[in-house]
């Protein structure tokens, strides 16, 4: 048994032993007969595009010396990051859109939330981490390679993962132990809020922590971004033809993605309709793994290039044959 399986295996022991429930009800689904097996088609596709595009890119960051650069193994732990979250999701919505009764036993509750919480800080604290990449890259050209050695590009990296992984921890560690009063779950996958507020007990270090956790990990990430692009365009609007070219070219999908997980991380929608509610509630962890590689692979001109030979290779090949 490999490491994540020894950890999965005490996490599930742990939260057996910690939940006073043994499952949760999710009631957000809803009849939808035989559409059922049109909806898990459709699910099931998105998932094969997700691990063919997010792997597709890894390899090729990881194959080719080319982009062997910062911004690229940034990138390389976005996408690795998106695997991860959408795995923790999909083979789940897959298993449940096919079933009639919609449970969850409560270990693998908090094990989806540990998922999915995990992800979204990952993918956030990484989304500020190539803001500051572009800021270095645009605003300081000169002093670049000097200040984002391969040594801070690991550490970084490191940073990113560890901090969202302790932040997790200590949310489900506080959740856990929480005396529940109910069983119901207005969503189609677990989530701590919901497990809050399902609870008996006194919970004002839940909601503490829980403001200071999207404080750390969204609030001061977001705003970090917006204060790193007002320096970058305060340098495009003073530089050369050059300079604004460049900043175009590489900061465009970044920006659209910060775009697109923001909007896709709404948390107040109680006056939704319902079906447009469950759609967004998934939204940033189904289409923000798709959305990336694609806006990424088509916009960055160096991965487009290296696309570009790997097809002329492979054509040489089938010619051949």
């Amino acid at each position: 048994m490999n490491n994540n399986g020894i950890f999965f295996f005490f996490f599930l022991l742990i939260m057996e032993n910690y939940s006073q429930v043994s499952y949760f009800i999710l009631v957000a689904y809803f009849d939808t007969g035989i559409f059922k097996y049109l909806y898990f088609l459709i699910l099931l596709c998105l998932y094969v595009l997700i691990i063919i595009s997010n792997v597709l890119l890894i390899v090729l960051i990881c194959v080719n010396r080319i982009l062997y650069e910062p911004m690229y193994l940034f990138l390389c732990s976005l996408f690795v990051n998106q695997l991860y979250g959408s795995t923790g999701l999909f083979p789940f919505l897959l298993f449940q859109i096919l079933k009639d009764i919609h449970t969850i036993s409560a270990s693998f509750c908090f094990l989806q939330i540990a998922y999915v919480y995990c992800y979204a800080a990952v993918e956030c604290l990484t989304l500020a981490v190539m803001s500051y990449d572009r800021y270095l890259a645009i605003c300081y050209p000169l002093h670049y390679n000097t200040r984002m050695t391969s040594h801070k590009v690991f550490l970084l990296v490191a940073l990113s993962w560890l901090c969202s992984f302790i932040t997790m921890i200590i949310l489900i560690s506080l959740s856990a132990p929480l005396q529940l009063c109910g069983n119901i779950i207005h969503k189609v996958y677990c989530d701590n809020y919901s497990i809050v507020k399902l609870a008996c007990s006194d919970t004002t270090v839940n909601n503490i922590y829980g403001l200071i956790t999207v404080v750390i990990v969204i609030i001061i990430p977001l705003f970090f971004i917006f204060y790193t692009y007002m320096r970058i365009l305060k340098v495009c609007f003073s530089g050369s033809k050059q300079t604004r070219h460049k900043a175009v070219s590489t900061c465009t999908p970044h920006l659209a993605s910060v775009i697109n997980y923001c909007f896709g991380s709404r948390f107040n929608m109680n006056h939704v309709p319902h079906i447009l509610r469950i759609f967004l509630s998934v939204y940033f962890i189904t289409l923000q793994p798709i959305f990336n590689p694609l806006v990424f692979g088509l916009k960055m001109s160096k991965i487009r290039l290296v696309c570009s030979n790997v097809v002329n290779q492979l054509r040489v090949i089938v010619f051949r044959l």
